[in-house]
């Protein structure tokens, strides 16, 4: 991720949020503040913990292993706080649908171990590392602490923050509840669906590699080297679209709350929407890179949202 990008990222982190706080409302009451007083100790302890054991092992995937297991923890603790009110409670159940399939799906590349602290660590920390704007090492300590460890916890708690709004709301379950479980629940099937695909594409390519087969003369479409099949032949990060489209989802129950149309709490889903631009774009530098063919996939399969022209295409 380009310097420039991170501190625009960082900038609206530290701008946005309390300008539509104050400007947008709603103000937070006794018991809301009361509850985000207990998320940001949570979210304070893991990115001490996220930075130090970071830096210690020199694995810095602690933040993405915590990344699918903190949004549930909140979410629960604010249905807790408040009653286990039903709108809350749904949300909290999705999101831990959502947790369990992200945590496993990440598990299976081997990123938890016995030892916690070890583990598969994310191949884009790997490559950032490697590049001249982070050396020497000291400059990537900073990355480490402000980015990794301090950013990456802030926008978790800040995308569970429509929950926190939600609370005490005296408007029933309504029609827009329904309209945000079914986006909250079908962008968490769509990016199970984009997943699934995704690992079933890569194992293959590489059990084909194991037996000596050169990347060029492995059968179509494996010798491209990336998915071209199933959603990714019609979206280039769709697991990346039902990420974000979860927490949209997500936003919307504060709408059905009755906290407003626009309110402060959508900052978490926007520098969510921010961040998932650059992670795309560092993630195609590196794909462009390795496989001659991504230029083209590029020029002709959109980023995120689905080309359903292309769907009776040839792969």
């Amino acid at each position: 991720m380009k310097n420039a990008l991170l501190a625009t990222i960082i900038g609206l982190s530290i701008i946005a949020c309390p300008v539509l706080y104050f400007l947008v409302g709603p103000a937070l009451d006794v018991p809301q503040l009361s509850t985000l007083k207990i998320l940001a100790i949570i979210a304070g302890f893991s990115a001490i913990y996220c930075f130090v054991v970071g830096e210690i092992t020199r694995n810095y995937s602690q933040m993405d292993k915590l990344w699918s297991i903190l949004p549930e923890i909140y979410l629960w603790v604010v249905a807790f706080q408040d009653g286990m009110h039903p709108r809350l409670i749904i949300m909290a159940i999705i999101a831990t649908f959502w947790g369990g399939r992200l945590t496993y799906n990440f598990a299976k590349k081997g990123a938890y171990s016995i030892k916690f602290w070890a583990g598969e660590e994310d191949y884009r920390w790997i490559y950032l590392r490697e590049r001249k704007e982070f050396q020497p090492h000291w400059k990537w300590v900073i990355f480490n602490l402000l980015f990794i460890s301090i950013y990456q916890n802030t926008l978790i708690l800040l995308t569970t923050f429509p929950a926190l709004v939600s609370m005490n709301s005296t408007a029933p379950l309504n029609w827009v509840d329904i309209v945000a479980a079914i986006i909250m629940t079908g962008a968490v099937i769509y990016e199970t669906i984009a997943d699934k695909q995704q690992w079933d594409f890569q194992s293959k390519k590489y059990e084909l590699l194991a037996q000596g087969t050169s990347l060029e003369n492995l059968p179509s479409p494996y010798n491209k080297g990336f998915n071209t099949t199933g959603l990714w032949k019609v979206s280039r990060h769709p697991n990346y679209l039902g990420e974000q489209s979860t927490w949209v989802g997500c936003y919307i129950f504060s709408v059905a709350a009755g906290v407003g149309i626009f309110n402060w709490s959508i900052i978490g889903a926007l520098l969510l929407i921010v961040l998932f631009l650059g992670s795309s774009t560092m993630a195609e530098g590196i794909s462009r890179s390795k496989y001659p063919e991504y230029k083209n996939y590029i020029k002709t399969v959109s980023r995120y949202f689905p080309n359903l022209k292309l769907l009776s295409s040839r792969t």
